[in-house]
């Protein structure tokens, strides 16, 4: 069944690492954006029931209540089974806990990212280890035990050592499903663009080499599967039963339409997103659309997921050549019918993913 997903890109301060259409902005432009949000979702046709709903952004955990029921009345909730809420570490209180649980949230994801302090306020945020242990305890005592915790590897001031620390909170507070990310330096955001420029600022000399960065991921991965979590996408773990439905859609190319800032769209065929910036997104009437290939995005989507694909007869045909040079590599191997990542392949994922684009 289809998902939809809702941008909130508020924040009550943009991080160094963050390359999302996200920041922080003042009252006129969140009351504008209020109003073409609600709009927009009212407006949709729906021709079919949403399984899960997802509130990703910004921190969507910053909304008021009045927005938030709002939204949730405007989008068809009988079938829904996933509720997720993005949220950031200082934002979860009792009170907010009961209005996201009258709305609806069954599942809460929490952008921890790290354990260090050290670590935290190079990127800007401003929690630390207690607080996230603070309110996971009380999400849990409120019955919303299903959550998420993010953590990236490769953040300036990062060792071993610290990875060790953060590794060690997350089998302590054992959340049901951790996300794992490679920091990326591209020039979306302030921390890569300045590595790019050679500069100084957010602890961009203090960011690890790419061999580090690559010996943090590979402990934090193997680690986690000691944990007991099941690794089941490049960049996500889970207790069983804890997958995240709603990202699976994207993974299994399921049917999923998103609203608001840079929010992406997908209904089987055809793929369009609004746009990136509040200009674009409050005078666009109708986001660009772009046909997707379903083989090359079989391929492109369906191998982050550590299980893989299987291709059909034409698809082994059609990308026998770069198939077999993964094979040969190393990075991609055949079980019965299927063809999956081997472990080392993770790594350098998205260099073999675009070579089955364009075949």
């Amino acid at each position: 069944m289809p998902g939809v997903y809702i941008s909130y890109p508020f924040c009550s301060q943009k991080c160094s690492f963050c390359n999302f259409a996200s920041g922080v902005s003042g009252p006129d432009t969140i009351a504008r954006y209020r109003c073409a949000l609600l709009a927009e979702i009212r407006a949709h046709e729906w021709a079919w029931q949403p399984e899960t709903l997802y509130f990703g952004g910004g921190t969507p955990s910053l909304m008021t209540g009045e927005l938030l029921r709002e939204m949730m009345a405007a989008v068809p909730c009988e079938g829904l089974t996933e509720v997720t809420l993005e949220c950031a570490p200082g934002t979860v209180t009792p009170e907010a806990i009961a209005l996201w649980k009258e709305c609806g949230i069954n599942r809460v994801s929490l952008g921890v990212q790290s354990f260090v302090t050290k670590e935290l306020r190079q990127t800007g945020r401003r929690h630390d280890a207690q607080i996230v242990e603070r309110e996971i305890e009380m999400l849990r005592h409120s019955g919303l035990s299903n959550i998420n915790i993010d953590l990236i590897a490769g953040l300036p001031e990062q060792t071993l050592a610290s990875m060790d620390e953060s590794l060690g909170w997350i089998e302590s507070l054992s959340a049901p499903h951790v996300s794992l990310y490679i920091f990326e330096i591209d020039e979306d955001s302030r921390l890569g663009n300045e590595i790019l420029l050679g500069g100084q600022r957010y602890g961009a000399p203090r960011v690890p080499n790419d061999e580090l960065t690559a010996q943090l991921y590979e402990k934090a991965s193997q680690a986690l599967r000691g944990f007991g979590y099941h690794h089941y996408e490049i960049s996500n773990y889970a207790h069983a039963g804890f997958e995240s439905k709603h990202n699976l859609k994207y993974w299994l190319l399921e049917p999923y339409v998103g609203f608001g800032l840079d929010a992406h769209s997908f209904d089987g065929h055809v793929r369009y997103s609004n746009g990136d910036t509040f200009e674009a997104y409050f005078q666009s009437a109708k986001p660009p659309q772009t046909t997707s290939d379903s083989a090359e995005e079989h391929f492109f989507v369906g191998l982050r997921l550590l299980d893989g694909i299987e291709p059909t007869p034409l698809e082994w045909q059609r990308f026998a050549e770069p198939i077999a040079k993964w094979e040969s590599a190393g990075m991609l191997e055949r079980a019965g019918t299927r063809l999956r990542l081997t472990p080392p392949a993770v790594l350098v994922s998205n260099e073999i993913f675009q070579e089955f684009l364009n075949v």
